[in-house]
């Protein structure tokens, strides 16, 4: 299954689940990384990590092994 970090700059998917139970992937439902929501990539920094996303009307900051917990859905 496609990973949020699978995607490239520009690219947006609908997020399938969030994998873990852990407090990454709690903090991550809690802002806003639930079933169902559109999240778009706005770019990468100069090295891929971290990566700058745009989800709910505000981006944030991720790093690619956070971006790897979030499932996309099949398109």
């Amino acid at each position: 299954m496609k990973t949020l970090a699978d995607l490239g700059p520009e690219e947006q998917g609908r997020i399938h689940s969030v994998t873990g139970t852990d407090g990454v992937s709690q903090r991550l439902a809690e802002l806003g990384f639930t079933s169902g929501q559109t999240v778009q990539i706005i770019r990468f920094a100069p090295l891929g990590d971290p990566m700058q996303i745009r989800i709910r009307g505000f981006s944030l900051a991720l790093r690619l092994h956070e971006a790897k917990r979030v499932r996309l859905a099949e398109q």
